[in-house]
């Protein structure tokens, strides 16, 4: 799940060296919370124009948690 959303990240960034992501462990109901970390002028691409992209990643996300069996979030920092 990580190098999934590391692929989709490095895509959309001018500085993929700088992307990162960190997993919290699953809180009382579950749900792992990714949280990404670009570089501060590349977090406008990441969430694009009124938050298409953002949107798009955490769907992406979401769909292959559920594959998985798995409740994810992802927050953008």
């Amino acid at each position: 799940m990580e190098e999934l959303l590391i692929g989709i990240a490095k895509g959309l960034v001018n500085e993929p060296d700088s992307v990162t992501v960190t997993v919290d462990e699953p809180d009382e109901e579950g749900v792992f919370v990714y949280h990404l970390h670009v570089a501060e002028n590349d977090v406008g691409r990441v969430i694009g124009k009124q938050g298409h992209i953002a949107k798009a990643i955490r769907v992406v996300m979401r769909s292959a948690g559920i594959r998985e069996n798995k409740k994810v979030q992802v927050e953008i920092d």
